[in-house]
């Protein structure tokens, strides 16, 4: 019988991976940080390859230094960076670009554009947040707009999105092979989009809806999702 459950921490500089014991004692922590990559003044990114390799070289150590096995697990959980952006291809696995970090403000000239008419506030009756830089949506815009070829992908229904916890989740449970696509409610209603409905009439951009719309499901939210393995 399952003894212990972990904790995947994926943080803005660093992962970790904590296993804790039937009384809520820690038995294990392994800790790794990641690249911080800096193209332009404002613009930070990091590498969704990197940070897939770090989560694993840290749950792999946690589990040594726990002299346990993955089995040994009843449950995993997830914590994450917020609002980082990812969008990758389902078929290959990989990343179209580096990941737009929650810091960055390439999208300031998105958000101008939007707020020109109605303010920041333009979408908070609908989203429930004002207009920034901040959140996610802006950032999947701009990797459309200029990533090669990303928007015809998009179109095809070959990319997916997700925040760090949905890019761990997926490559946990299979990637290529079947991963689970999947968020929960909190990382969700950053995006921002009505309760997770994209086709809103104010969304950013509709040709990305229609690619990426069908995939990203809520935790909790949604009877037909598939546990993830």
């Amino acid at each position: 019988m399952a003894q212990y459950v972990g904790a995947l921490d994926q943080g803005t500089t660093s992962t970790r991976f904590m296993i804790f014991d039937h009384s809520g004692q820690v038995v294990a922590i392994h800790q790794k940080e990641h690249e911080q990559i800096y193209p332009k003044p404002g613009w930070v990114e990091h590498d969704p390859a990197e940070i897939w390799a770090r989560s694993q070289e840290v749950i792999t150590g946690a589990l040594d230094k726990a002299k346990i096995k993955a089995t040994d697990l009843a449950a995993v959980g997830i914590t994450n960076q917020r609002e980082t952006t990812v969008v990758w291809d389902r078929k290959t696995g990989k990343a179209i670009h580096n990941a737009i970090v929650w810091q960055d403000t390439r999208t300031d000239t998105i958000i101008n554009d939007f707020a020109r008419d109605g303010g920041q506030d333009r979408l908070r009756a609908k989203v429930g947040l004002p207009l920034a830089t901040y959140f996610s949506g802006p950032k999947v815009k701009w990797l459309l707009d200029n990533v090669q070829g990303a928007r015809a992908k998009a179109e095809a229904g070959d990319l997916i999105f997700g925040n760090m916890d949905t890019w761990c989740i997926w490559n946990l449970t299979g990637g290529v092979n079947g991963g689970v696509h999947v968020t929960d409610v909190t990382n969700a209603q950053r995006d921002p989009q009505p309760d997770g409905d994209p086709t809103f009439d104010a969304a950013p951009d509709q040709g990305l809806v229609r690619g990426l719309r069908q995939r990203r499901r809520h935790a909790g939210r949604d009877p037909d999702r598939r546990r993830p393995r």
